[in-house]
């Protein structure tokens, strides 16, 4: 997360902020609120702190960084209303200014994923059901383990967090390893103690394969509501049941009464609109 915050700044600051170097007087302290600007779900503040570390560490480009003081901060995971303020920073107007656009667009970024996850799980709720919102790897590359965070801010649960972390068997795999059958007993016989392994079905009938497999996870992939609860009604408990696969706002209940034990939505993070967040900054005297 460090090298992608040094990175995120790199790229903006280059050698160094033009604009301020040539516009504000060394030494002017200012005080910067950031306010939404619209209902949302904060996701983010936690990089305000290795963000600024980041930024005292370019050199000169980064000078004033450690004046910089968070205060009134609201905790990630806070639902806020139009007009809230976020948290107030305090310091050298001049850095102030040089890190205004990387933590909006980190804050707002991941705001956006919380608000977004946060709606869809007030849906399930609301509906009377106990079904988990779950991510999946439709991440902006390099930013994955900030959307899954985000998620988790929304009220969301997070999937594997790659390849490394779990097995997923799907369509493309059981081609490749010549059947269900062969894909399931091959990775239950060398997955590592404690490992989920979890496979992609597309029919009934690849899901009465894979529970004569041994498998304890299914993900019903592209099932309508009506197919899952077909679905829920034949594996009788007999394995997990994940839902994913063309799953919006507009339908999400409608699966979640299937009776599925999680659904997986990639809109979460591949979709979700940046949340409307600014920054107000008045001088200090």
């Amino acid at each position: 997360m460090r090298a992608l915050l040094k990175l995120a700044l790199a790229e903006d600051i280059g050698s160094g902020d033009l604009t301020t170097r040539l516009t504000i007087p060394r030494g002017t302290r200012a005080r910067a609120r950031v306010v939404a600007r619209q209902p949302l779900v904060v996701a983010g503040l936690a990089l305000f702190a290795p963000l600024v570390e980041a930024l005292g560490a370019i050199g000169e480009a980064g000078a004033g960084a450690n004046s910089l003081v968070l205060s009134e901060q609201v905790g990630d995971a806070t639902a806020v209303g139009t007009g809230a303020s976020l948290c107030v920073i305090d310091g050298e107007a001049a850095a102030i200014l040089t890190l205004e656009r990387t933590l909006l667009n980190f804050v707002g970024h991941l705001s956006g994923i919380a608000t977004e996850t946060a709606a869809v799980v007030a849906l399930v709720r609301t509906a009377g059901c106990t079904t988990r919102i779950l991510d999946t790897r439709k991440t902006t590359p390099g930013l994955r383990r900030l959307e899954k965070y985000a998620v988790v801010c929304g009220g969301g649960s997070n999937h594997r967090m790659g390849l490394f972390d779990a097995v997923l068997i799907k369509d493309n795999h059981v081609i490749a390893a010549g059947g269900i059958d062969r894909a399931v007993r091959a990775a239950l016989a060398g997955a590592p103690a404690g490992t989920d392994v979890e496979v992609e079905c597309d029919t009934i009938e690849q899901v009465a394969a894979a529970l004569e497999a041994g498998a304890k996870s299914i993900l019903l992939d592209n099932f309508s509501p009506e197919r899952v609860a077909e679905a829920v009604r034949f594996i009788a408990g007999r394995a997990r049941i994940e839902v994913s696969g063309g799953v919006t706002p507009e339908t999400v209940v409608a699966y979640a009464k299937a009776g599925p034990d999680g659904i997986s939505l990639g809109r979460l993070t591949h979709s979700a609109r940046a949340a409307d967040i600014s920054m107000e900054i008045a001088l200090l005297v």
